[in-house]
C-alpha cells in the first residue's frame, strides 16, 4: 500500500459499467514525510475519501480486489483514510 492525498474529484456523466458506482479521485503520491513523490493520477474511491484527505491506495491488478466486480479497467484504488502518522524519520 502507498500513501497519497486526494486533490480533487472527477465528475463523469459516462463511465465504464464496472466503475459507474464509484467516485474517481485525483491523487498525488506522497512519501512518509508527506512530500509529493510523483505526478497526480486517477484512482477509484472504494471508501468515500474526499479532497485534502491523506489516504492509502493500491495499484496494478490488486486495484480491483476491493471492488464488487471481477474485472475492471482500474490501475489504482483508494482503500483507506489515514487518521494519523507516527514517524521517526528526521
Amino acid at each position: 500500500m502507498l500513501l497519497g492525498r486526494v486533490i480533487g474529484t472527477i465528475w463523469a456523466t459516462r463511465k465504464y459499467e464496472a466503475v459507474k458506482n464509484y467516485k474517481l479521485q485525483f491523487v498525488e503520491p506522497l512519501n512518509a514525510e508527506l512530500k509529493i513523490t510523483g505526478d497526480p493520477f486517477v484512482a477509484v474511491d472504494t471508501i468515500g475519501a474526499g479532497p485534502g484527505e491523506i489516504i492509502f491506495y493500491i495499484t496494478s491488478s490488486e486495484s480491483v480486489i476491493p471492488m464488487d466486480v471481477d474485472m475492471a479497467p482500474v490501475d489504482a484504488s483508494i482503500v483507506g483514510i489515514v487518521d494519523s502518522i507516527n514517524s521517526e524519520i528526521h
